[in-house]
């Protein structure tokens, strides 16, 4: 009985610590091309990201994974963009236009989160 309180203090504690560690921005989507600032021209399938020039930290952000989920609507355009729940992405290439809290999703992550009519979402990202 001990024992189960515990993990279930834990787990709790977790997601809070989780939630309460997630940087809200925006996401925006792009098609990968090939070759990625990180990869060159090694496939690293579609569930990609290109990170803002911070995150990205002149490369050293290669390979990390980041969940993202979309929180809603930069604009009037799509009121209710989002849809599914959080996805995990790859940072494969870099987007030097993209703001300091924002991601640039290929286009099949972006279309798996929210509706790519919207263009650009709020969402909230951690390291995985």
């Amino acid at each position: 009985m001990g024992f189960a309180r515990i993990v279930m203090v834990a787990v709790v504690a977790a997601s809070i610590v989780s939630m309460a560690s997630a940087i809200a921005g925006t996401a925006t989507y792009y098609s990968p091309i090939v070759p990625s600032s990180c990869y060159g021209f090694e496939d690293r399938g579609t569930m990609v990201a290109a990170a803002n020039p911070a995150l990205f930290n002149n490369r050293a952000a290669c390979g990390d994974r980041y969940t993202v989920q979309c929180t809603g609507p930069t604009n009037q355009g799509v009121p209710q963009p989002c849809r599914n729940g959080p996805i995990t992405v790859t940072i494969v290439d870099l987007c030097p236009g993209c703001a300091a809290d924002q991601i640039d999703l290929s286009e099949q992550a972006f279309n798996q989160i929210a509706d790519p009519n919207a263009g650009r979402i709020r969402i909230e990202y951690n390291r995985v």
